[in-house]
């Protein structure tokens, strides 16, 4: 590691919860900014070790993404695509704990069975439950704010085809207000999740914390390294967007590649007393 990346700072809170010994336990690392590329570079040396599994979960994954954009198209319903696919950037860090846990035991030297990882996020030593929830709840939250501004922008009428939407979002006053108003909420939303999200759910995944001292953590690990973040926040957005634009095929590769990588994100910025 660098002597960039030796640099750390400790995750100092008060003793005010029964998570206070936890959280002293903690400390945050400071990372130089080629450090994303190292975790996507350790992320593909993963899925290259185990690829059957992690292309397995990479395609259900974009099954799932491809069933919700057909069920869309057959329902006319195609202008939620897009804050349909906002979404599945809100609830992939939870989907991705058995990528967490392949990643672990390759670590470790272990062998990696379907088995070990298939249901490895019931089987989370901390609240990763929790986690999921919150972030579904947050998934929930952008539906119903994408929903209303739909109304807001077409009233009382159906959605739109697609060959009338685009159009309509581009060169309306309306369209183009729905367009700007929806990406700096969805954006702002993203930025909640990624920086609760970043080092805790494979934090819940491998040690028993609580989730109040994983998502305290995470938000530390972000705000210790802004510019790694920042790029680090960038590649999976725009990892993720290939993905979704090729119907999700992409996400084959991509998911497991960003979850494989994640765990090396943490393993980087998280260290143990």
């Amino acid at each position: 590691m660098s002597d960039v990346q030796d640099q750390h700072c400790e995750v100092g809170f008060l003793d005010l919860s029964p998570h206070g010994a936890q959280e002293r336990a903690i400390e945050i690392r400071r990372v130089d900014l080629e450090a994303p590329w190292r975790w996507l570079s350790a992320g593909w040396r993963d899925l290259l070790r185990m690829p059957r599994i992690s292309l397995g979960y990479g395609a259900v994954f974009s099954g799932v993404s491809l069933g919700l954009w057909v069920a869309l198209w057959g329902l006319g319903w195609q202008a939620l695509m897009l804050p349909l696919a906002g979404g599945f950037m809100l609830i992939g860090p939870v989907l991705a704990a058995g990528l967490y846990e392949g990643s672990r035991r390759l670590e470790a030297g272990q062998t990696v069975e379907p088995g070990d990882v298939n249901f490895a996020g019931f089987a989370a030593q901390g609240q990763l439950w929790l986690l999921g929830l919150t972030l579904m709840l947050i998934y929930m939250f952008w539906l119903q704010i994408a929903l209303l501004l739909f109304m807001l922008a077409f009233g009382e009428r159906p959605f739109p085809p697609l060959a009338e939407f685009v159009p309509f979002l581009l060169f309306s006053l309306p369209g183009v207000t729905l367009l700007v108003a929806g990406t700096a909420i969805g954006a702002a939303l993203a930025a909640l999740v990624f920086a609760i999200c970043v080092v805790s759910a494979p934090m819940l995944m491998a040690r028993p914390v609580g989730i109040s001292t994983a998502i305290r953590a995470s938000v530390r690990a972000a705000l210790a390294n802004p510019e790694a973040m920042a790029l680090w926040a960038a590649l999976i957005a725009g990892f993720t967007a290939f993905g979704l634009a090729t119907l999700g095929v992409g996400l084959v590769v991509i998911f497991p590649l960003i979850g494989h990588a994640t765990w090396h994100a943490y393993r980087d910025v998280v260290g143990w007393h």
